[in-house]
């Protein structure tokens, strides 16, 4: 089984793998050229997005800069918005519900390596997927941890730490995000 391979079925594998580091340097040279299309036609963005993405929605914004490990990773629902500097580690699969609203700065970490120290020094590492539901507010800073689920409609504070699934409808804030009191 190829390190790809591994990457994608969220098991341990080496991410400076050569078919891994020719994914990663099509993702870099993609983002040179998105980041640099900031004053761009919304539609020549849009055309840009469905090249490097996995899937994108109608209606998607996603303010440069925008950084990421692959983007065949990443998937956008309808009228999706990523504002200015988010940063996608998406080592496995992310999925950003329609109408989701993502605040600048806001990190998204699919990335997790063990917890075996002798694992850790062979630069071994596994992914958990993101999945982010539909009409999603996540503030300004936050970060997104391997593995979580928000549910639709929820809301995250900005400046928070996600690290456990989070309901629909919920908000959640601090670090670690817990439920916000009513």
């Amino acid at each position: 089984m190829g390190e790809k391979t591994k990457m994608l079925a969220g098991k341990l594998y080496t991410a400076n793998d050569p078919e891994l580091a020719a994914d990663a340097a099509r993702a870099a040279a993609w983002m040179a050229r998105y980041n640099g299309m900031i004053d761009a036609a919304p539609e020549d963005r849009s055309r840009l997005l469905h090249e490097g993405m996995g899937s994108v929605g109608r209606g998607v914004t996603v303010r440069p800069p925008f950084h990421c490990d692959y983007g065949y990773n990443i998937h956008l629902g309808e009228s999706a918005f990523l504002n200015f500097g988010c940063i996608v580690l998406d080592v496995a699969r992310v999925d950003i519900g329609a109408g989701t609203q993502i605040g600048p700065g806001v990190q998204i970490l699919t990335a997790d390596h063990p917890r075996e120290p002798a694992l850790r020094a062979r630069a071994l590492e596994f992914g958990r997927p993101i999945r982010i539901g539909a009409n999603v507010w996540i503030g300004g800073g936050a970060l997104i941890l391997p593995g979580v689920t928000i549910g639709d409609d929820a809301i995250v504070g900005a400046g928070s730490v996600v690290t456990r699934d989070v309901g629909a409808g919920e908000t959640v804030v601090g670090n670690p995000a817990r439920l916000a009191r009513q």
